[in-house]
């Protein structure tokens, strides 16, 4: 297989090793793998049965964008177990302590993690015997007696097969019970915020759901009406959230940001003694991977039931070698679904865009998106005989963050915004949607959907510093008694809210990116490929 593209010389088959390779997936049940993240239409919140079983173990979404406040920098968050509801006492919630959460790091581009960050929680319980209560009385420091309930983690990073502790029994900000328990919660997470050797920070607690989407969709389409769309699903739900601020130098390759800009990023989480059959008995040797997520809006829609527990266990090494997902890639099912209800025309198939937004990231001599952006191709010292497609969260750390970002993100000439890694006010839905139908080919928004699911922007803003996730909602779906918007992070928030149209600026995105006559990403099929 070539490695400029995730196509196949024939669509019918792969390179004979890869056949091999894949029937042996598929005979063990670790083959269908979702590789068209563009085809889907919701985050991976209870993407498949196992993890919508066990939501501690849920990965929900993954971001990662070089820090607005610190451009030395890029942020990592992950998130785990969807849908928190505020008051869902009084056992709030928490990272499970038989589990480990990771966010891997591939900056040579051959689907395998080099650098792996890991979260691994403990519980404290001060007074189980006489006490019902996640806290006793008002709590106003992170280690204050008063809170019942505890947790902290261990941090470890691994690369070149050797792992090394950066913190130990380092706090989670916990749960935000309400005003009475913890009255200044802003102060409180704060205090979770920690520094980590060699000028990184770490935090790890509850946050608002950053994801915004109108979930409905899965009703049909809205049932074929457009008017229907514009509830946010998941506004005044939170999630734990796990988020790294970290040096460019201790994710890219030989340590060279300016050589080598280009990452790719997935979280996993292993548990003890799972397999993808949902097995919970342990074992000595225990811990397994049972969820997976890179992409945003992957697992829900283009892997079929039968297999969404199975790539949820698999690296994205092996997601090649799987010949009827692959295919899925050039020909995707939801264009002709959109058709069907909308009557909107599928984009012609085979969809070489899609593929290569998505597996390949997107470079002059990777497909027919002519420009160069974020393939690990780019990477200098990346050797090019062992790239291989994968489906991962790709992003180049050499693009300076935007002054003004748009939340359509590339698709709207803001080139550090998804598919460009992935910030937190990024419109992941109307991207994908856009994507599928073909606006990578175009240069155009398909006018029938330019609005998207009509949710644009988060119900509450983020914040202006690390971990800029915004403090975790007090009242259910988004809403207060009086019916008006939840803006979750009251008094102690607002002066720190990061309003949409105002961050970072769309600077020179250096010597690897198209850039004297300013970039255009999109191009007609039509157009010369010389």
């Amino acid at each position: 297989m070539k490695t400029t593209s995730a196509r196949p010389r024939s669509r019918r088959t792969l390179d004979q090793s890869l056949v091999v390779l894949g029937a042996g997936a598929l005979a063990t049940g670790l083959a269908v793998l979702s590789l068209a993240p563009g085809i889907s239409a919701a985050s991976s919140h209870r993407e498949a049965p196992m993890t919508a079983g066990d939501p501690r173990a849920d990965n929900t979404d993954v971001y990662a964008f070089t820090s607005p406040d610190r451009s030395d920098t890029v942020t990592l968050v992950a998130n785990w177990i969807p849908f928190e509801e505020p008051n869902g006492g009084p056992n709030f919630y928490a990272f499970a302590d038989d589990a480990r959460y990771n966010v891997k790091i591939d900056n040579t581009g051959d689907g395998v993690a080099d650098v792996t960050y890991t979260w691994r929680f403990r519980n404290e319980v001060r007074d189980a015997e006489n006490q019902f209560l996640y806290n006793t009385g008002p709590v106003r420091k992170i280690d204050d007696p008063n809170l019942n309930f505890r947790q902290t983690y261990d941090l470890t990073v691994t690369e070149g097969g050797s792992t090394r502790t950066l913190l130990r029994n380092a706090p989670v900000a916990p749960s935000r019970v309400g005003k009475a328990s913890m009255p200044n919660y802003g102060a409180l997470r704060a205090q979770a915020v920690r520094q980590v050797p060699g000028g990184a920070k770490a935090f790890a607690g509850q946050a608002e759901d950053p994801f915004f989407a109108d979930l409905r969709v899965f009703d049909l389409l809205y049932g074929g009406d457009l008017s229907e769309r514009g509830q946010d699903t998941l506004a005044g739900y939170n999630v734990n959230s796990v988020a790294l601020q970290v040096p460019k130098k201790f994710l890219a390759l030989r340590g060279d940001a300016a050589r080598n800009p280009v990452v790719g990023v997935w979280s996993t989480t292993d548990r003890e003694g799972a397999d993808v059959m949902g097995d919970r008995k342990k074992t000595r040797d225990s811990l397994r991977q049972v969820s997976r997520l890179g992409n945003p809006l992957v697992n829900e829609v283009v892997v079929p039931l039968k297999y969404k527990d199975a790539f949820n266990s698999i690296s994205p090494d092996q997601d090649r070698t799987v010949q009827p997902v692959v295919d899925k890639v050039y020909d995707p099912i939801l264009p002709k679904l959109i058709q069907q209800v909308y009557g909107i025309p599928a984009p012609k198939t085979p969809r070489d865009d899609l593929a290569e937004i998505y597996l390949t990231g997107i470079c002059k001599a990777c497909g027919p998106i002519k420009a160069d952006l974020n393939a690990h191709r780019l990477n200098k010292d990346a050797d090019p005989g062992r790239i291989f497609p994968a489906e991962e969260l790709r992003l180049n750390m050499g693009v300076k963050p935007a002054k003004k970002p748009q939340r359509l993100g590339v698709l709207a000439g803001d080139l550090a915004g998804f598919p460009n890694g992935r910030r937190l006010a990024d419109d992941a839905i109307d991207i994908s949607l856009q994507a599928v139908e073909g606006a990578a080919q175009t240069g155009k928004l398909v006018p029938a959907l330019a609005a998207g699911d009509k949710v644009d922007t988060n119900d509450v803003g983020f914040g202006r510093t690390f971990p800029y996730l915004a403090l975790p909602s007090t009242t259910k779906s988004g809403t207060t008694k009086s019916g008006t918007k939840n803006r979750a992070v009251e008094a102690d928030q607002a002066s720190n809210a990061l309003d949409p149209t105002d961050a970072a600026a769309i600077g020179g995105v250096g010597a690897l990116l198209l850039g004297t006559g300013g970039f255009r990403l999109w191009r007609r099929r039509n157009t010369s490929t010389a």
